[in-house]
Formats: structure tokens, C-alpha cells, sequence
């Protein structure tokens, strides 16, 4: 590797430009009830709003992964400021018109995609061995870790009423400080051969193992992004703080991506990938049924389930389809997040059946919110029920390949 490569910079750089991807999240999710409440919209138009942050997200990686090699990571990530940076001005400056949040918040999502093509495969590049697993788990702990932060920051701040558009102002703090350690650096040089070739990366995705991540992927993405992009709207009514609901998830999830070594370890991957899921059903279960102080216990709960998720699917790619190289994991992070975009209009007409449902039965105020809520979550329960099975099927295909007689190195 260069001398000239300062990884531990680049490495710096991208945890913040994660942590700006996390700021987009929570924030976002903690102004969404009064965005409707400001400008009328419904649930679904703001679900509309969301699927733009999760459908540029993809677009982005897909297209990072195809030019990666070709072009670098280092101009992806330029691309990524401009996007972050216009997309923040024009949500700010937006005055509620629907059509500019809808181009604001894909701009955001674009840059979002483009950290995860550009970073996962840059911090891949620049550590050798355990320190390349430990780095990248590090990497991938400021996505919950930012949401923490923001959530946190989006109730102090709506708490002392300071509008919906300073909090978009601070998605701006980390942008800057990833564009500043970004500045005048060069990114590492693919070290696997057949990952820099694109027709290898291509032909390596035809694997079945590949195939199922790639199916598989897309719910463990709603199974996280799902419940907690509705927190504000959904949990509202619980008798919970929504935002501390979302700030205990994240939390947690941080502490445990950070610590994820030792559990990987022990049961390895897919019987990480087996407990994550049941685990996830249990909280979404419980946060559909409980109210007040319980509803933190299960939020735990369900963050100790999705914890380990997005990081091992991107794992189970890398160490067992290595040669399909940065466009493997970014194609897996995009089915992802394209699977994110597609369900979010689509949450948000569950949850305006459910108040519809809960008008009809006789409720009104917060009990006819609690009602589309826990509706709505009970219905999101499938998601990681569908994953039990799924990942029950991995772990014992995974244990027969490895009883088999070794034919090659992977």
C-alpha cells in the first residue's frame, strides 16, 4: 500500500460521512409528524417523502459499484457532498412544497448510496486480515451509533420547539467535517485481483449463496428500516417517548455491532443471521402489543434482533463470494434499500387503513393512533417471522457445505 494513503484519515472520514447518513435518518424521522401536521400531509405522501431517501440510496450504490474501479472511490465521494449538501439546502429552503422534498430527500439518499459503494470497499482495501473485519464493523457501528446521536438531538430540539428546519442544519455539521478529512486524500487500490474486473464481480454473483443474500436481503432491511423510520408516527401514542425508543435501538445496536467479534465467533454468521431474526420478531411482536415503561424493554429487544443484520448479510458476501468484489456489496446494500423505498408508501397506507379501521370501531384521539400503531407494527412482524424460516434453511446449508470434503480455497 502507498505511503501516501493515510488510512486511518480515510477511515475517519467515513465514519462521519455514516454518521451523516444516520443524521438523514433520525432527524428525518423525528420531524416527520410535524412536516404533516405544518403542511397537511398524509401518511402515505410522507411515505412518499421517505421512499426517496431509500430509493436514492440504491440507485447510487449500484452505480458506485459499477464505476468504482474505474473511476475511484475518491470521486464518488466528492459526488456524495454535493448531493448531501444540495439536497440539505434545498429541504431547508423547500417552504413545504412536496415536489422539492420529494428532489431534496432523493439528493440525500444519493449521497447516502454513494458513502456505501465508495467507504465499505475503500476500508476493505486499506486493512489487512481481523483488522479489516474489525475495522469494518467499526465502520458500520456509526450507522446506529449516528442514529443514537440524532435521535437524540431531534428531541432536544423539538422539545424546545426549534423548528423542523434547524434540525436539518445539523446534518450539515458532519458533512462538512467528512468533506474537510476527505479533502486532498487517495484511496487504496483493490488487493483481491478478480474483484477489479467487473465481469468477474458479475459472473460471481450467479452463485447460489449470492442469490439467497440477495433475496433475503430485502427483508432484513424493512425488518430495520421499517419500524424505525415510523417511530414518531407509530409509537406516538404509546405512553413511550418515540424518540427515546429510537435512541435505546440504535444504542444498543451500536454497542453490539461494536462488540460483535466474540458473537460471531461463537455461533458464526448464519447462526447469528438465525438469532438476529428471531430475536427481531419477538421485539416487533412485543412493541405491537405493550405500552408505557414495557415498550422500552422491548425495543431492547427488537435492537439486539437487527443489530447484527445488515453488517453479516454484507459479511456472508464477503468472506464466502469474495470475487464479486465492491459491486457485490453494493448491490447487496442496494436491494436493500431499494427493498426500504419500495415498502415505505406502502407502511404509510397500513397506517392510514388502520386509523380508518380504528375511526369505524369507535376510537378517536390517541386511542384510535395507538391503534393504527400497533396494527401497523403487528403487520411488520411478517417480515422477520418470513426470516426465521429463510435463515433456519442458511445455517444447516451452511453446516453441510462445511462437512463436505474440501475442494478448494475459497
Amino acid at each position: 500500500m502507498s505511503r501516501s494513503i493515510n488510512a486511518s484519515r480515510l477511515f475517519n472520514a467515513s465514519c462521519f460521512a455514516l454518521i451523516t447518513t444516520a443524521f438523514s435518518f433520525s432527524i428525518r424521522a423525528g420531524i416527520l409528524a410535524e412536516l404533516g401536521n405544518e403542511y397537511g400531509f398524509s401518511a402515505e405522501q410522507l411515505g412518499t417523502i421517505n421512499s426517496m431517501w431509500f430509493l436514492g440510496f440504491p440507485i447510487s450504490m449500484v452505480i458506485g459499484g459499477l464505476i468504482y474501479n474505474s473511476i475511484g472511490g475518491k470521486k464518488i465521494m466528492q459526488f456524495a457532498f454535493f448531493a448531501h449538501a444540495v439536497g440539505i439546502l434545498l429541504t431547508i429552503y423547500s417552504g413545504g412544497n412536496y415536489f422539492t422534498l420529494l428532489v431534496s430527500t432523493l439528493l440525500i439518499g444519493l449521497g447516502n448510496g454513494c458513502t456505501e459503494a465508495a467507504c465499505n470497499p475503500m476500508i476493505a482495501d486499506a486493512y489487512e486480515g481481523n483488522k479489516m473485519s474489525q475495522m469494518l464493523n467499526r465502520f458500520h457501528m456509526w450507522f446506529p451509533g449516528g442514529i443514537f446521536l440524532g435521535a437524540l438531538i431531534s428531541k432536544f430540539m423539538t422539545d424546545a420547539s426549534l423548528g423542523w428546519q434547524a434540525q436539518i442544519w445539523v446534518i450539515m455539521i458532519p458533512t462538512l467535517i467528512y468533506a474537510y478529512l476527505f479533502w486532498g486524500q487517495e484511496f487504496p487500490k483493490p488487493k483481491v485481483v478478480e474483484a477489479a474486473s467487473v465481469s468477474e464481480n458479475i459472473k460471481a454473483m450467479f452463485s447460489p449463496l449470492f442469490l439467497f443474500i440477495f433475496v433475503f436481503m430485502a427483508l432484513t432491511a424493512i425488518s430495520e428500516f421499517g419500524p424505525q423510520q415510523w417511530v414518531g408516527l407509530i409509537l406516538s401514542k404509546s405512553g413511550a417517548d418515540p424518540m427515546i425508543l429510537l435512541a435505546i435501538t440504535t444504542g444498543t445496536m451500536a454497542v453490539a455491532r461494536y462488540f460483535a467479534g466474540p458473537v460471531i465467533e461463537k455461533l458464526e454468521q448464519t447462526g447469528v443471521l438465525l438469532g438476529s431474526a428471531i430475536l427481531a420478531a419477538i421485539g416487533l411482536f412485543l412493541l405491537s402489543k405493550v405500552t408505557g415503561g414495557v415498550a422500552y424493554v422491548a425495543a431492547f429487544v427488537y435492537a439486539c434482533g437487527i443489530a447484527y443484520f445488515w453488517p453479516n448479510m454484507l459479511g456472508v458476501v464477503a468472506r464466502n463470494v469474495p470475487a464479486s468484489g465492491a459491486l457485490g456489496m453494493s448491490i447487496i446494500g442496494a436491494v436493500g434499500m431499494f427493498s426500504s423505498s419500495i415498502f415505505q408508501p406502502i407502511i404509510g397506507g397500513w397506517i392510514d387503513t388502520a386509523r380508518e379501521k380504528a375511526t369505524a370501531a369507535g376510537l378517536t384521539g390517541d386511542a384510535a393512533e395507538l391503534y393504527a400503531g400497533q396494527q401497523t407494527l403487528s403487520t411488520m412482524t411478517t417480515f422477520p417471522l418470513i426470516l426465521i424460516v429463510a435463515f433456519t434453511v442458511l445455517y444447516f446449508w451452511m453446516r453441510s457445505k462445511k462437512s463436505e470434503p474440501a475442494v478448494a480455497d475459497r
